[in-house]
């Protein structure tokens, strides 16, 4: 069972004063490893016989972790950090109700949900802890200059970095998802169908899509002034229309980042020579690269 999953059926079952204490561990998580009991009491307000009792029934859920050293101390798991998000956006009219998994992945769980109009949205939770320190600080530019950082704090900044990338580019016609809401390590985006394009074997107009995909790049980069800077076959969603989103923006930068011209070249180098590899298109690189820059 994934963290969110955990997350879900937890959420139901919680009460105010549950996330009291969930919310004091988190605001204290940035001084302690673990919090202490007398940190959480003071920041909770909850007397100390609520307080045991709410910790006991954290942990059993699986929602924190308990430490007895030269103190004892409590520190969110994954699926408390869920809870405290599903919260936050439940309280906003943003969430009415979870559905089935959509993808899980090194980095992401992505869920489908109901907004309380009864609108079919996705949820994605980042999952940064799920690969070493040293990748995720090698790739991702924006947690590179963080000497002590936790795993929850990396997947809030990735979460924040790819709403700000969907609220750039969604307005000017990038076939993205529809940027909804974001908080903590949480997005709220529109409704993903379809599969990534490593999934397909064959494609009814290879070439269309391959096209299709380069103009949003080129729509990107020339209208919004972005680049996806990790674009490739895992992170384009064919929907069962042909047409294609692009998904997973947390790794952009924008069109004066020193490195600009590398890593939009990159994106298409990707892209194209996917297509070569699995459905024999010969599209030039370099020519591809010239178009998306506008040149």
């Amino acid at each position: 069972m994934s963290a969110a999953d955990i997350a879900v059926q937890s959420f139901r079952q919680l009460e105010p004063e549950d996330f009291k204490a969930l919310s004091a561990i988190e605001s204290a998580m940035s001084r302690y490893e673990y919090v202490p009991e007398n940190a959480i009491q003071r920041l909770s307000k909850l007397t100390q016989r609520e307080l045991n009792y709410r910790l006991a029934r954290l942990t059993q859920l699986g929602l924190v972790r308990r430490w007895a050293g030269p103190y004892t101390g409590y520190a969110l798991n994954t699926a408390g950090y869920d809870c405290l998000s599903i919260n936050t956006l439940v309280r906003a009219n943003v969430l009415e109700a979870f559905g089935k998994p959509l993808g899980v992945g090194k980095e992401a769980d992505v869920y489908d949900a109901l907004t309380p109009e009864g609108k079919q949205v996705a949820v994605k939770f980042h999952r940064l802890g799920r690969t070493s320190f040293r990748q995720t600080k090698r790739k991702r530019g924006y947690i590179a200059d963080q000497r002590h950082i936790s795993w929850l704090y990396q997947s809030r900044l990735a979460a924040e970095k790819e709403f700000e990338a969907l609220r750039l580019v969604y307005p000017r016609g990038v076939a993205v998802p529809e940027p909804i809401q974001q908080n903590r390590h949480v997005v709220v985006m529109g409704m993903i169908e379809g599969a990534e394009l490593f999934h397909y074997v064959e494609i009814p107009d290879p070439k269309k899509v391959l096209n299709e995909i380069l103009f949003h790049v080129r729509k990107a980069y020339l209208d919004a002034g972005v680049i996806h800077a990790d674009l490739s076959e895992f992170n384009v969603i064919l929907k069962p229309d042909w047409h294609i989103l692009i998904i997973d923006w947390p790794q952009y930068v924008k069109r004066d980042h020193p490195n600009a011209d590398q890593l939009l070249k990159r994106d298409v180098r990707n892209v194209v020579r996917f297509f070569r590899r699995k459905h024999g298109l010969k599209v030039k690189p370099k020519e591809a690269f010239t178009y998306v820059k506008g040149e």
